[in-house]
């Protein structure tokens, strides 16, 4: 017998996973949320997330021209981010804008930093927190849906508000206004960033993932729960008189535990190291929404988890087998 035994470099276990089937799953799975936010919004939530995707295929594909480098928007990476880009901008904004977070996004976050798999924070959190940072008075600009849920059946909404006129049920939470039903919220009868007003839409699409083995239930369920907790325990009147439902439901919480916590690039690899990253998200979200002028906080908390993740990945890796401590 002339059979050799051929000696390779790791990794030994191969998977038919590929990037491409892995964006795919997750395009899949925004897709409720997309379509939600276009029926509740009209049309310029159709043409906010068509110029968001187009955008960041292109910006990669120039991106990579120019540093002469291979052509990766096969992978539908940059889709992903174009689409997570749009869900979170309030309807009413500028195309422009969107083309300029695309930019960002892309360009400045992804590529310069080594492309896919090598950018330090989510590319579409970081897009958001500068156009939030650059034109904050337009992306805080809310109206109503020209479109509800009604249960069981769609309606029409009330004619719209004017921009700046309707308040997210975070801001009405923060300046004590009316607020919303949590039903209207669960549904997405209500105003905010055109992917982030349905948690049921998100919740299917989530659920979709976790069957699918895209992501693993840790981050999100652990993440909304220490939300859950320490809202209903630090509540307005005193200790355990919070509304963790209202703050489950309100605004990015669903989007960002479930799409962008979760992202391979910027979250732990260990199951120990998801957990405290998950709960570290729940925290800073928590006193980023009580303790500060923010009625939001689930973009920076993910964004500094984000940096985290380096020192916690070092931390949290499990021993080597007959190993001693880790280093």
């Amino acid at each position: 017998m002339d059979k050799k035994l051929l000696v390779s470099s790791s990794p030994h276990i191969r998977s038919e996973i590929t990037t491409q089937k892995l964006m795919l799953d997750v395009i899949i799975a925004l897709i409720p949320a997309a379509i939600g936010g276009i029926w509740f919004f009209g049309i310029r939530a159709a043409i906010l997330i068509i110029t968001s995707v187009v955008s960041c295929v292109l910006f990669e594909y120039l991106a990579r021209k120019l540093m002469k480098r291979s052509s990766t928007i096969s992978d539908l990476s940059a889709v992903v981010t174009g689409l997570l880009l749009a869900m979170n901008l309030p309807p009413t904004l500028p195309v422009w804008m969107a083309i300029v977070g695309s930019f960002f996004a892309i360009v400045i976050v992804k590529q310069l930093f080594g492309g896919l798999g090598h950018n330090f924070v989510n590319p579409a959190l970081a897009a958001r927190a500068m156009l939030l940072a650059s034109y904050g008075s337009k992306m805080t600009s809310w109206i109503e849906p020209v479109n509800k849920i009604a249960v069981g059946v769609a309606s029409s909404a009330t004619p719209p508000a004017d921009i700046d006129s309707y308040a997210t049920p975070l801001a009405a939470i923060k300046g004590g206004g009316k607020l919303p039903e949590l039903m209207d919220m669960f549904l997405g009868n209500i105003g905010g960033s055109l992917g982030e007003t349905s948690a049921m839409l998100l919740i299917i699409g989530g659920i979709y993932l976790i069957l699918r083995g895209v992501i693993s239930w840790h981050i999100p369920v652990i993440y909304c729960g220490t939300v859950f907790v320490l809202t209903w325990v630090m509540g307005p009147e005193g200790l355990f008189t919070g509304n963790p439902v209202f703050h489950l439901l309100a605004g990015g919480l669903m989007l960002g535990a479930i799409y962008m916590a979760t992202d391979y690039t910027t979250s732990p690899m260990t199951k120990k190291g998801m957990v405290i990253y998950a709960v570290g998200c729940g925290i800073l979200t928590v006193l980023f929404r009580l303790y500060t002028n923010m009625p939001e906080g689930v973009s920076y908390a993910i964004l500094l988890m984000n940096v985290a993740v380096p020192l916690i990945d070092r931390y949290s890796k499990p021993k080597r087998f007959g190993g001693g401590k880790n280093v």
